[in-house]
């Protein structure tokens, strides 16, 4: 490991989000493809990484993000797959969008009057590249998308009818598919299929993409697996939620976070430990620093309530968490030393630190915890046991 890493690291195993993969689409059926969610660097584990792994895979539709940047980013770094944005794209990306060929989510009129200004403008150019759309429909999230009414039906023709608009796709987005009780989401499945045939009936098209499963929808949702489903949380090998079945679909955590103790002292009864003094020792104790903290995604909600792995046993967190250390209590740990190393996130010997536990522990979920590791823990990609590359960004100046 280099010794700049030493602080912290974050491991991203590429063998797992492989395995991830192959379990669900092995859940699916046998024509449809799978579209990997990778928005916010792949939920903090590597959009680039993650895509160049799985972008060989025969299976594999390709990817989708939630901003243009993010979109650009893979094209940059060589990604050719289809590459759908999931949100808004502001009017300013428009003409990149289009070179680029990436795929765009409509659902407002005034997105099409500009991608169409766009489409023409390039064709003065003498560059002929139509935007690729998939139609958003929002059945039951109320965030974004067209209702699947009459209005909605509208707005179809209307794409339809744009020039310089190719439809490939359409979509929507289920609310409560990660709950035991799929009555919600079997609901919006059912509007949105029948929306699908009125499509049809109106226009007497077919849209080629259809799509609205997501990773609890791939799990315990067979009669959704359309054309595409998208792979969002379960291909980091985290659950959707503590209601999803764990016995369908094989997961394995892709990441693991490490540090390493850089001192540990002694302190008497009566002593206090961090900010605020929210821990008093009641007994002498041996304590050790992790350098590690919020400035780096580790929760200060984990203050008092979390626990690190040492030696294959739990070292519980003593105080507040801070912004780039915090203490542990290796009392019961005497062959813990200074220089050792620290699982944050991951396995050591018989235990075990998983996401979805801190999230529990700091009251917020796994999701917003892999998303919330930042830019100062590197990334290390290992493969068959090796590693494979880093990222870091400290030449980021």
């Amino acid at each position: 490991m280099k010794e700049e890493y030493q602080r912290v690291y974050a491991e991203i195993n590429l063998d797992a989000v492989r395995n991830n993969m192959d379990h669900m689409k092995a859940n699916v059926l046998p024509d449809t493809k799978i579209l990997g969610v990778i928005k916010t660097d792949g939920y903090g584990h590597g959009a680039v990484p993650i895509a160049k792994e799985l972008e060989p895979l025969d299976y594999m539709f390709g990817f989708a993000v939630a901003t243009a940047e993010e979109a650009f980013i893979l094209r940059h770094n060589g990604i050719t797959k289809p590459i759908l944005l999931l949100g808004y794209t502001f009017p300013y990306s428009y003409e990149k969008l289009l070179l680029e060929e990436i795929r765009i989510a409509v659902f407002r009129y005034d997105m099409l009057k500009e991608l169409a200004k766009t489409y023409a403008s390039l064709v003065k150019e003498g560059i002929c590249k139509k935007a690729k759309v998939h139609i958003k429909v929002d059945t039951g999230m109320s965030r974004i998308g067209i209702r699947p009414d009459e209005e909605g039906l509208r707005f179809v023709q209307k794409v339809f009818e744009t020039d310089g608009i190719e439809v490939e796709g359409i979509f929507t987005h289920f609310a409560r598919a990660d709950e035991e009780d799929k009555t919600a989401a079997n609901r919006q499945l059912k509007l949105f299929s029948d929306f699908i045939s009125k499509i049809k009936e109106r226009t007497g098209k077919e849209i080629p993409v259809k799509h609205c499963s997501n990773s609890a929808g791939i799990i315990e949702l067979p009669a959704a697996n359309m054309d595409v489903v998208r792979a969002g949380i379960a291909l980091y090998g985290l659950w959707p939620s503590e209601q999803v079945s764990r016995e369908i679909v094989k997961l394995t955590p892709v990441l693991s976070l490490y540090s390493h103790i850089v001192y540990i002292k002694e302190i008497e009864a009566g002593t206090s430990v961090s900010y605020g003094g929210t821990f008093t020792a009641q007994e002498r104790m041996r304590i050790a620093t992790i350098p590690v903290g919020y400035g780096d995604g580790y929760a200060r909600s984990l203050s008092g309530k979390g626990y690190v792995l040492l030696h294959g046993k739990k070292a519980p967190i003593l105080g507040r968490v801070c912004m780039d250390q915090f203490m542990v209590d290796v009392s019961n740990i005497p062959e813990a030393m200074e220089g050792d190393k620290v699982t944050l996130i991951g396995a050591d010997g018989d235990e075990k630190i998983t996401m979805e536990q801190l999230g529990e522990l700091s009251g917020r979920f796994n999701y917003e915890f892999a998303c919330d590791i930042g830019k100062r823990v590197p990334r290390v990609y290992t493969k068959g046991g090796k590693i494979l590359y880093t990222r870091d960004y400290y030449q980021d100046f």
